[in-house]
């Protein structure tokens, strides 16, 4: 089976769109895919940040993971942080990486622009991706497009490493996760929604309390028109609402449209299939929130099998870049 990699990065609040888009899919490729999920806490790091934030984001993002129903006995489920072996391999990785190809990617131009001091570690950090990937000889990352130019920088830096120093890793490929809606921000539809710039009324939380989700729902941006059509560009809200239904559904949104008299019944049915669709997890995540001891054991016994892989890895890389063995 091809080997699939999927990291959650925790900063900002799980949302229903990094459900739909991200976590279900993982879900449903247990299955299919020699998969590995990790929490990539270090990442966080990369921007201005509060320590006792990451930590406590870190477990709550594993935590929601396992509730939402990752199997650690089905996948590699661990910490990013917790396999150091990641940090050697990003510097011998940074070996064969250009200034150039790192300084061109696009994520660190846009979120250079919004910092007053730059870490070095936003222009680094594509290469630590890279090294999340090719330490696990990843085939397969589902990414949007954009992520797709990370998974590309890890591809050409494998390609090239092997070209130099002999055949290391495995070439990853970008993979389109599987179609899911775009779910777009409740207060402002006209942007996906976010785990970070979301404003609190326009984002659904995993972790929401079902009054709150409801209550957000009923509050989103629509517009005046009576009759209620999926038309993304002209009516945003309402084809937001209608694509948020057809997700927790398994419908099609322009067909659900027939269905409502206007958007007040829109929105009712829109909250019912949210709350349905999340309660279930906030419920399983509050079950092993009360035992985060049994939560962080299953995070080590998945660094521990997650390290072998690094190790034999990193080794491989050592000897092939040309270090001397211990």
């Amino acid at each position: 089976m091809p080997r699939r990699l999927t990291g959650f990065t925790p900063s900002g609040d799980l949302h229903l769109g990094n459900y739909i888009g991200a976590i279900r899919p993982i879900l449903a490729g247990q299955d299919e895919t020699d998969t590995v999920v990790f929490v990539s806490d270090l990442h966080a790091l990369t921007l201005d940040h509060d320590p006792d934030d990451v930590r406590r984001r870190t477990l709550e993002f594993a935590t929601a993971l396992l509730a939402a129903g990752a199997d650690p006995d089905g996948c590699l489920f661990f910490v990013q942080s917790h396999v150091p072996e990641v940090l050697e391999l990003h510097y011998l990785l940074e070996c064969a990486t250009g200034y150039g190809e790192a300084h061109r990617m696009i994520q660190f131009k846009e979120k250079s622009k919004r910092q007053e001091q730059v870490r070095m570690s936003l222009l680094t950090y594509p290469v630590l991706m890279a090294a999340d990937i090719l330490l696990y000889d990843t085939d397969e990352v589902p990414v949007g497009e954009d992520q797709r130019q990370h998974v590309e920088l890890a591809r050409d830096v494998a390609s090239r490493f092997n070209a130099r120093y002999g055949p290391t890793f495995t070439l990853p490929r970008a993979v389109n996760p599987p179609v899911a809606a775009r779910i777009m921000d409740l207060t402002a539809p006209d942007a996906k929604m976010s785990k970070s710039t979301s404003a609190a009324g326009g984002a659904l939380r995993l972790l929401d309390e079902p009054d709150v989700l409801r209550r957000k729902v009923l509050r989103a941006v629509t517009d005046a028109q009576r009759e209620v059509t999926y038309d993304p560009e002209n009516r945003p809200g309402v084809s937001n609402l209608l694509a948020i239904l057809a997700a927790c559904t398994g419908g099609d949104p322009a067909r659900l449209a027939r269905d409502f008299g206007g958007n007040g019944e829109l929105k009712q049915a829109v909250a019912d299939a949210v709350v349905a669709t999340l309660t279930p997890v906030r419920e399983r995540y509050l079950e092993l929130a009360r035992d985060p001891a049994h939560v962080r054991s299953v995070l080590r016994a998945g660094a521990a099998r997650a390290r072998k892989l690094a190790g034999e890895k990193v080794q491989e890389a050592r000897e092939a870049i040309g270090l001397l063995a211990g």
